[in-house]
């Protein structure tokens, strides 16, 4: 479920993992996965490289279904451990920050939600990028906002092969 390497050059800040990752043991090895390799320009090799890319999520396991998608993170899991985790994380040149869970803890001053927050993209770029979660179950927020596959997956493709080729 975690992906580290001292070496990454790029994190992947995200939620907990879903059931069929809990399953799976492999991180984003689902539909929303596959989205968000596409958004990426990476290929599954290149997206499971640690040198490349760290995952790093809220929380460790599947905090279970709810309403209208997952459960968040269990409260307790990121402030236990998560900053020393970070701290050997020492080479990052980009932070994606997918969902409102990572947002919260990492761009705390984005109170106004996951779309407020991917509109003002440009105020972080090019070190960090908020992102909506890749799951099907926002296909409405990606019809509702065609701008984000439009205007800010281009550039993050390109982004990310700047840090791959590096």
């Amino acid at each position: 479920m975690v992906q580290l390497h001292p070496q990454a050059r790029i994190l992947l800040a995200a939620q907990a993992p879903g059931r069929k990752v809990h399953e799976t043991g492999l991180p984003f090895n689902d539909a929303s996965g596959d989205r968000l390799r596409g958004w990426l320009g990476l290929s599954r090799e290149s997206f499971y490289d640690p040198e490349l890319l760290a995952i790093l999520p809220m929380g460790f396991c599947y905090p279970g279904k709810g309403k209208s998608g997952d459960l968040p993170p269990r409260p307790e899991c990121a402030p236990r451990w998560r900053s020393a985790l970070l701290e050997r994380l020492t080479d990052i040149r980009l932070t994606l920050v997918v969902g409102q869970y990572a947002l919260a803890y990492h761009l705390p001053e984005e109170r106004q939600g996951v779309t407020q927050a991917v509109l003002n993209w440009q105020k972080y770029w090019p070190t960090v990028v908020p992102l909506p979660h890749p799951s099907p179950t926002n296909n409405g927020w990606f019809s509702a906002n065609r701008w984000f596959e439009l205007e800010l997956v281009p550039l993050l493709r390109e982004r990310i092969a700047e840090l791959v080729a590096e």
